[in-house]
């Protein structure tokens, strides 16, 4: 699900600032930028995101503004008597204050502060909870999208109900249709060949149709997967997106055996229906978390 959140924080002469965004995914993966050491502390990281979101993709931007201290600030001074003496050596005259300057200037003199590889005792505290703050907003507008995306689902089981009812009231038809489009093929068969037909063939007949084009079980179960897609919907709050994933499947197994034992051109259109609405489900649910 998509979202996003920000939060700052100070103390101890830190500012922190962290900003959090998160799009869909089915399993979590999480992108660090910002201050050093956090791109590195990604594991560390995750265990702090994972209290809050168990699915999708989490971009964030952590930046901490610290205070200088004295060994952020160093010059090379082996470096730096490296050049002075070889400067020497081609112009003995040469005073150091002239030279200082340029030679400050030269790769490795004065090199940039190294890259932390852990947050201070009093830094780590004060970004998980700046960390903990942006989730907390995160999840503000996560909810919003999620209750709309329920009243989505709910709506789209609503239309699966819908064409499973047509289809129960159609299904005692179906064999009434067989009954008089058989009894039709046999009398034209009976005139132009001149036989006759015993009663209990055309029973066994209708008996065998009947038997392969019962649905009954699959309308059943797949009336049952829409009640208890409902109740996830409404009920469960925890991480429900891989139980709905496992329901829509079993929909959609329910819906294609349906499909393929009706043998009637009225249903197979309702079934239709029904599968073209459950690709809609199964790519909202891909988005839950």
């Amino acid at each position: 699900m998509t979202g996003y959140g920000e939060a700052r924080a100070n103390g101890s002469g830190l500012s922190v600032n962290i900003e959090v965004r998160t799009v869909n995914n089915r399993h979590l993966k999480l992108v660090v930028r910002g201050s050093d050491p956090y791109p590195m502390l990604e594991a560390d990281i995750e265990k702090v995101v994972r209290r809050t979101v168990k699915r999708g993709t989490v971009m964030l931007s952590i930046r901490v503004d610290r205070p200088h201290q004295l060994a952020d600030y160093q010059i090379n001074t082996s470096a730096l008597m490296a050049y002075i003496q070889q400067v020497r050596s081609v112009a003995p005259g040469a005073t150091i204050d002239g030279m200082l300057p340029g030679l400050l200037a030269l790769p490795g003199v004065a090199p940039e502060a190294a890259s932390r590889l852990k947050p201070s005792e009093q830094e780590w505290p004060l970004v998980e909870e700046c960390l903990t703050a942006s989730f907390a907003k995160l999840q503000e507008v996560r909810q919003q999208e999620g209750q709309a995306m329920a009243d989505e689902l709910l709506a789209l089981q609503r239309c699966i109900r819908e064409q499973l009812d047509r289809i129960l009231v159609h299904l005692p038809k179906v064999m009434d249709v067989y009954r008089t489009r058989l009894l039709d093929r046999i009398r034209t068969a009976i005139a132009s060949a001149g036989v006759t037909l015993e009663p209990e063939h055309l029973i066994r007949e209708l008996a065998l149709f009947a038997d392969r084009t019962d649905v009954s079980e699959e309308v059943t179960r797949l009336d049952a997967h829409l009640v208890q897609f409902e109740d996830v919907i409404r009920k469960e709050s925890d991480g429900p997106g891989r139980r709905l994933e496992f329901i829509v499947q079993e929909m959609g197994r329910e819906t294609n055996t349906l499909g393929s034992k009706a043998g009637d051109v009225s249903i197979s259109r309702h079934v239709v229906e029904i599968k073209a609405t459950l690709e809609k489900i199964r790519e909202l649910v891909q988005n839950i978390e």
